[in-house]
């Protein structure tokens, strides 16, 4: 009864409808058409800045100090309509001192992350993205000063949510593409030694005590983002844009009674190629 009494409200008459449905339509194809056309991208960077690193396995004190990674991105879409895939990998290397500098560590990792994710066409200019995929680390920490346990092995598979959006405007003849993207660790595995165990008693004498821990985005609270903008300053470089932008990585873990934090804020430079 209430549907009926409010038909006559809208005022529209079947023609106008029709043209409705046609224009929506036709807005869904063009749509469609933009998110199957997407491009395959590569960007190689660099990225330097600062790093503050805890690891309460081999000391209670925080160590600060610079962080060099380089990162290799690559997009393409896939076959199933309106999903792309992202591979990411990073190399990372870190150089820490300790408040009162007399100690270092010394660490190095490498990340492989792998997206899926579903693509929004907004506008002709903006496209968002959200899916989830994989986030790997194998990585190690060196203290200089430590005699008993002198290094930390990290390694950790997580599944993670992430999303990313890009934005294409130009100015003049100069383009330009402002893109972004996150994911966080939701749940995984990580191997980390107990409260008190060395790295003999594990690999020697086979004494393992909870060394492969599940985990909840409760015990990893991480993000990582990328904020990144792409200028093409003239159109004859057709595929070829300069990057510049912000990479923060924030890496938290607490498990076993053992706590670590990895915060790194680096200024990336880079070179993407569009195919």
């Amino acid at each position: 009864m209430n549907r009926t009494r409010s038909l006559p409200r809208f005022r529209t008459s079947l023609p106008s409808m029709g043209l409705i449905v046609l224009m929506l339509l036709a807005f869904a194809l063009r749509t469609d058409a933009q998110t199957d056309s997407l491009p395959i991208t590569r960007s190689r960077m660099l990225g330097i800045g600062p790093a503050n690193i805890l690891d309460t396995y081999l000391s209670a004190e925080k160590y600060q100090g610079t962080e060099l990674r380089y990162i290799a991105h690559f997009s393409r879409p896939v076959r199933w309509r309106h999903f792309s895939q992202t591979v990411v990998h990073q190399g990372i290397i870190n150089l820490v001192n300790n408040r009162a500098d007399n100690n270092e560590e010394l660490g190095g990792a490498y990340n492989f992350q792998y997206h899926l994710r579903y693509n929004w066409q907004m506008t002709p200019q903006l496209l968002f993205s959200a899916g989830a995929g994989a986030d790997f680390n194998l990585g190690f920490l060196y203290n200089t000063r430590n005699s008993n346990n002198p290094a930390q092995a990290r390694l950790s598979l997580h599944l993670a949510p992430s999303v990313a959006a890009c934005y294409d405007f130009s100015y003049k003849t100069v383009d330009f593409r402002l893109s972004y993207e996150a994911m966080a660790p939701l749940v995984g595995l990580m191997f980390s030694p107990n409260y008190g165990q060395s790295y003999y008693e594990i690999f020697h004498k086979g004494n393992n005590d909870h060394n492969i821990v599940p985990t909840t985005f409760a015990a990893t609270p991480s993000l990582r983002q990328m904020l990144a903008l792409d200028i093409r300053p003239t159109r004859k470089w057709s595929n070829t844009w300069l990057r510049i932008g912000y990479l923060g990585d924030y890496q938290q873990a607490k498990v076993n009674n053992l706590k670590y934090h990895h915060y790194s804020h680096l200024l990336i430079l880079g070179i993407t190629k569009t195919l």
